[in-house]
């Protein structure tokens, strides 16, 4: 796809659809004078704030708060065990069970949060001891931060699209897989930072496409403290993962009372975050919104959506993607028009073979709000190459 007065936008995704919304935030952002090369567009590709989610957008100098968005280093964690399908329980509800007591998790508005720690155990701090150091000095700087979920959402799982599998490979091995970010703490350093771009900018905001590519310059006033704090959130989100992660075992260790090993397949990656990359001889600020890091033999995991297959990935390296892939299978259609069009029976019909919630309130999370995971897969030939096939047999939402 070609842009006008723009970069060049090139797009992995024969065979899946693009909604013209899509194609317009697209056209937007490749517009922005310090995109470098071009924009690469990965299957998943849906509407965004301000940038479509499905896209690396390489910088030159400059970084979009709202490109990187809100829940910063949000991304996925899987790791292989040494059980097979035949050490399951044939009730799986108490492993359900067992991990959600183990990881607190989703969210009840107006009242405590069941979502954050009241008290959190051993582990968690001391895994926030290792973050607190750095936190403290943003906090110098943006005391209004100390009052954000950060040290008690710390080993917690959110609510969305966020979960916790127990998954089986082509082989009947057992998988544990998991997906969050950065919690409240990580929302809050977005906001603030999105509004400070879009303070910054307010002489010029009129002039950009949407108001939500507002950005840093580097040498700017707060260009250094975004690249500050956005690195401590992607390291908070990391350590959430393994710390769930962590707690995940030990939960299933005691559902199942059998002893297992986890193996050496163990992948923990990002898929909404920047980060300093050299591509085509430059150095580039690479944000992927929605989108995996493919070098050439990295391990990465991309999610089929509740009730629908997953895979464990090997990067190919191809440097047009920028050395990317899809982060999932993207959603079809918003949240609100899939509880517009599906029911609890619909939901309890597309997810009999997990043991999962099955309500209302996770309806908007059904299958079908999703594009075909084999059409996505298929789009990206080039990009990624298939190691391990999952199915979840267990799925923990918020």
């Amino acid at each position: 796809m070609e842009v006008a007065n723009g970069r060049a936008v090139k797009m992995w995704t024969q065979g899946v659809p693009v909604e013209s919304d899509a194609r317009e935030q697209l056209r937007n952002t490749a517009s922005m004078p310090f995109v470098f090369k071009h924009l690469a567009v990965m299957p998943d590709v849906h509407v965004g704030k301000g940038s479509t989610i499905g896209s690396v957008i390489p910088t030159l100098g400059a970084i979009i708060p709202a490109a990187v968005g809100v829940d910063i280093g949000c991304g996925m964690m899987a790791v292989r065990t040494t059980l097979t399908a035949d050490d399951l329980p044939d009730s799986l509800s108490g492993v359900r069970g067992a991990i959600e007591r183990a990881v607190p998790h989703g969210r009840t508005p107006g009242r405590r949060d069941p979502g954050a720690w009241s008290r959190p155990p051993e582990a968690v701090d001391q895994a926030w001891k290792a973050l607190q150091p750095r936190f403290q000095r943003i906090l110098d700087k943006y005391p209004a931060l100390a009052r954000t979920n950060n040290h008690m959402h710390l080993g917690t799982l959110g609510t969305g699209n966020h979960f916790i599998e127990v998954c089986l490979d082509e082989n009947e091995s057992v998988w544990f897989m998991l997906h969050s970010g950065s919690r409240g703490v990580g929302n809050a350093i977005g906001n603030l930072f999105i509004e400070l771009a879009q303070a910054d900018m307010r002489q010029h905001i009129a002039n950009l496409p949407d108001r939500n590519l507002a950005y840093f310059e580097e040498g700017s006033k707060h260009f250094d403290d975004y690249v500050e704090a956005v690195g401590w959130a992607q390291d908070f989100a990391r350590l959430n993962r393994q710390t769930m992660m962590d707690a995940v075992i030990e939960a299933v260790r005691t559902a199942i009372g059998k002893p297992f090993e986890i193996d050496e397949h163990a992948v923990n990656c990002h898929h909404n975050y920047v980060q300093k990359e050299r591509h085509f001889g430059a150095d580039v600020f690479v944000t992927r919104k929605g989108a995996v890091s493919a070098q050439k033999g990295q391990l990465g995991i991309i999610p089929g959506s509740m009730g629908a297959k997953s895979f464990i990935v090997r990067g190919l390296g191809n440097e047009e993607s920028f050395c990317s892939c899809s982060h999932g299978a993207g959603r079809a259609m918003s949240r609100t028009e899939a509880k517009r069009r599906f029911t609890v029976a619909d939901q309890i019909k597309a997810t009999a073979h997990v043991e999962c919630r099955k309500d209302a309130g996770v309806v908007d999370e059904i299958p079908m709000a999703y594009k075909d995971i084999d059409a996505v897969m298929a789009a990206q030939r080039s990009l990624v190459e298939v190691v391990h096939t999952l199915r979840q047999v267990v799925c923990v939402k918020g």
